[in-house]
């Protein structure tokens, strides 16, 4: 069977390359994949039957391929670890690579999925070059610079068919094509629909990715942020208004070549403002075309060197380091009365242990503790356990010496546990971590030193740790499958981060968010509606990023039913209760609100008094 499937696919490669009308021809003559099957025939001479894996780089040649992007990597990492932890339960690796198609950083899903990967060699080192593997998301998206889609049996390699690949090029401050992201699924469930909204995610966090990037090269420049109809463009200048840096998106919209930067060119050639260049904090400013006709706002961001430190608080107003803490609990009191826990141990150097289900902000909670903290100024380092393979956890987390071991970095290379000296070091997900492991981890945490790989003497370090985990580390110590010792090491303070269905505040969380990842768009009445009554399985996360991309869909600023993506949730009757039991807490929490008129709840809620009353009774809810 897997012979014919393959032979049928090399028909349809031939088929279609030659333009020829055949029944097994199901793909446009005419289209992306059949203009890269034609390539990768006429020009590559690859053969679609052809089987093996792709070629694979050693440690030292991935370093090496490395090293001239370790800057770009360093400013995109952020973005890369949220697409990662956002794709990783619907089954996605998450790649970056360099523009030869070799990829250079990977985050494997869970077990499951990752074993595929693993035996397809589907990981860092890969090279997915077109001239290569043929028709392909990473190969194809950097030949032809453009995002694209590559479903199953569109791969012009007839093994690679259990895959698909979205992948949007990544272009340096310059322009240039640097790389690409790409995600790919094995997962047979996912129709094609549900790939090309990953493929609208991944496209918009490199976007975000680019503009990290050219901030981070340009950040002694002022930076016009530009709008265009195909997404906004930053231009660099300096204090006298010259042009000094544009990205790609500038460059299409306003005509600009490398000659006329490196020229100097006035921007004022191309846009005006009114701004005084003084303030110390990004402006937003009506820009106008040189002509003088309106072109829309845009922002203006003052280069590092003039950003003014913020003022001193006022005597009568002191700031208070446990704001953002408190912003985070809401009105939620189970939070809340953590917070205030948090506030009484102040300083005190004890653990904390964050659990909640993925998805609830546990990285974002850390972020604040430590921000609330007198650590505040040092280093806060992230390690994700689940996200780093095992093999690698070790020297990213201990460090080792210069010829430690074969490929490594000539220097040798800082643990992050050494990194977060002074700091904060946040373990996410460590109930993930090896057993091994655990044991040199709590070694450190009782002698405050750790031994990097092939070092003769131990490095004193005096951290803060803050560990994370969905997981239930009591049970797995009482099992053996978690070191007990080590749990209650971590355990010097455990916050219950709620799910999002869970909070009392809920409507409120939903109504900040969509502010912040649709600052641009109003909710109908339709779409409030079922975001008020959909649970999240993904929690915040998931609310996130399905109000950003609704956001990029609304038409005419108002976001509809139709453009929130919210897939039916799973688990059978455990869903149905978990959306009833949301549905409940709203409900309770708009009749509380309103002192228990009816009438006013049901406005509140966007529902008719008639259906509000409906649902009062089908929900056995008492009177509030």
């Amino acid at each position: 069977m897997a012979s014919l499937s393959a032979s049928n696919h090399v028909a349809r490669v031939l088929s279609v390359a030659n333009q020829v009308t055949d029944r097994l021809a199901d793909v446009d003559a005419s289209s992306r994949i059949a203009s890269s099957w034609r390539r990768c025939l006429v020009n590559h001479k690859l053969d679609p039957a052809r089987r093996g894996p792709p070629q694979t780089l050693t440690e030292a040649e991935i370093r090496h391929a490395a090293e001239p992007m370790e800057q770009m990597i360093r400013l995109a990492m952020p973005e890369l670890d949220d697409l990662a932890r956002v794709l990783r339960d619907a089954g996605y690796c998450v790649n970056l690579a360099d523009a030869n198609a070799t990829m250079l950083f990977s985050r494997l899903p869970g077990e499951a999925d990752a074993k595929m990967f693993l035996d397809w060699k589907i990981y860092t080192g890969s090279n997915f070059a077109e001239t290569f593997e043929g028709t392909n998301g990473l190969g194809t998206a950097l030949a032809e610079e453009k995002p694209i889609l590559v479903h199953r049996d569109e791969h012009f390699r007839a093994q690679w068919h259990m895959f698909s690949c979205a992948v949007a090029p990544l272009f340096d401050q310059a322009g240039r094509l640097a790389g690409a992201v790409n995600i790919t699924s094995c997962r047979e469930d996912l129709e094609r629909t549900a790939h090309q909204l990953a493929l609208a995610v991944t496209m918009e966090a490199t976007r975000r990715m680019e503009g990290a990037i050219f901030r981070g090269h340009f950040h002694n420049a002022w930076i016009a942020t530009v709008p265009g109809d195909g997404g906004s463009g930053l231009i660099a200048y300096d204090d006298d208004r010259r042009i000094i840096g544009a990205c790609r998106s500038a460059r299409l919209l306003l005509g600009l070549t490398d000659g006329m930067i490196a020229s100097g060119i006035d921007l004022s050639r191309y846009i005006e403002f009114d701004h005084q260049a003084e303030g110390g904090a990004e402006d937003v400013v009506r820009l106008r075309r040189a002509d003088g006709s309106a072109l829309g706002q845009g922002h203006i961001a003052p280069p590092l060197r003039r950003r003014a430190r913020p003022l001193a608080p006022r005597r009568d107003a002191p700031v208070d380091r446990f704001d953002a803490l408190h912003r985070l609990a809401g009105r939620d009191p189970g939070l809340i009365k953590s917070v205030n826990r948090l506030r009484r141990i102040g300083d005190h150097n004890l653990p904390v242990l964050l659990h909640g289900e993925t998805g609830v902000g546990k990285d974002v909670f850390a972020r604040a503790i430590h921000a609330a903290s007198n650590r505040a100024r040092h280093n806060y380092v992230a390690l994700n356990c689940a996200a780093m393979p095992e093999s690698l956890i070790d020297a990213e987390l201990f460090g080792y010496e210069a010829g430690a071991f074969t490929g490594a970095r000539r220097d040798g290379s800082k643990g992050l546990i050494v990194q977060a000296d002074r700091g904060t070091l946040f373990l996410d997900e460590i109930g993930d971590m090896p057993i091994g492991l655990q044991t040199r981890l709590l070694r450190v945490l009782e002698n405050r030193e750790v031994w990097p790989l092939g070092a003769l003497k131990p490095v004193a370090v005096d951290i803060r740790l803050i560990s994370a985990t969905h997981r239930d580390l009591g049970r797995m110590a009482e099992q053996g499958d978690f070191r007990a010792d080590l749990y209650f090491r971590l355990r010097g303070i455990e916050v219950r981060l709620p799910a999002l269905r869970e909070r009392a505040d809920r409507a409120d969380v939903i109504r900040q968010i969509a502010r912040e990842e649709a600052p641009n768009c109003r909710l109908s009445d339709e779409a409030w509606s079922q975001l008020a009554a959909y649970p999240f399985p993904g929690n915040m996360r998931q609310l996130r990023h399905v109000l950003r991309l609704a956001g990029c869909t609304a038409e005419d600023g108002v976001i509809a039913d139709a453009d929130l993506d919210l897939p039916p949730p799973f688990g059978g009757r455990a869903a149905e209760a978990d959306l009833a039991a949301a549905e409940r807490g709203t409900i309770v929490e708009a009749l509380r609100e309103h002192g228990g008129r009816v009438t006013d709840a049901a406005r509140a809620l966007k529902l008719s008094r008639a259906t509000l009353y409906r649902k009062i009774k089908q929900l056995k809810i008492e009177s509030v």
